[in-house]
């Protein structure tokens, strides 16, 4: 029941930015998403400190953008290339996966837990329980650059944007989002701004930048 709780059904028609009008329907998503949970996590909370990363709360759009991106190869990623593609997730079922994981939510600590509360309550509910661990760093530094470089599209906070493609850093494994700066300075992935911005980062500023996010969602 647990895992249900905030699983019901919805069948409604919506158009992401990057996709065609298609129903979105929950059930499928969550049918999807145990093939995704191998990789990602029950929960999409990720795993092996970043080689897959956190989905869970993710902007719909932005999911939906990025598989469309799988699909097409102009992201390359060769674990997402078996499951990625028309046979395994054809287009009308991709924003019924990126509904279902942009609804899951996260928190950064265990709850206090009453007497009734059973062991295995608990394990469920600790399974949700993510907090990136504080990065050394240059905060202050950090905070700077992020501020001026990141927050007009990720928001205050990191959380990015809830009904666009703009997806939050805060929360996201260090690791993970080290390796994207990198293929974006080398042109490998796609990105808003020019790849030249990152490619000029200092790797005191990206470990600046990951400090000051690390310590976000505390």
């Amino acid at each position: 029941m647990f895992k249900h709780f905030f699983f019901s059904v919805l069948l409604c028609s919506v158009s992401f930015a990057h996709a065609k009008e298609f129903e979105i329907d929950l059930e499928l998503g969550e049918e999807i998403n145990e093939v995704c949970a191998g990789c990602h996590g029950e929960y999409g909370e990720g795993g092996k400190q970043g080689e897959y990363p956190r989905l869970a709360g993710l902007p719909a759009d932005y999911i939906a953008q990025q598989l469309k991106l799988f699909k097409d190869e102009k992201r390359r990623n060769m674990p997402m290339r078996p499951y990625a593609n028309e046979r395994e997730l054809p287009e009308e079922d991709i924003p019924s996966i990126a509904a279902f994981l942009s609804q899951i939510e996260l928190t950064t600590q265990m709850p206090e837990f009453d007497e009734d509360t059973s062991a295995y309550d608990k394990l469920l509910i600790a399974k949700k329980v993510f907090n990136i661990p504080k990065v050394e760093g240059n905060i202050a530094l950090g905070k700077k650059t992020y501020k001026t470089e990141c927050k007009s599209c990720h928001g205050k906070k990191g959380m990015g944007k809830k009904n666009s493609d703009m997806p939050q850093l805060t929360g996201q494994y260090t690791e993970y989002m080290i390796k994207q700066i990198r293929l974006i300075a080398k042109g490998e992935r796609e990105h808003d701004n020019d790849a030249d911005f990152f490619a000029e980062l200092k790797a005191e500023e990206v470990q600046s930048i990951m400090a000051y996010l690390s310590v976000m969602d505390d």
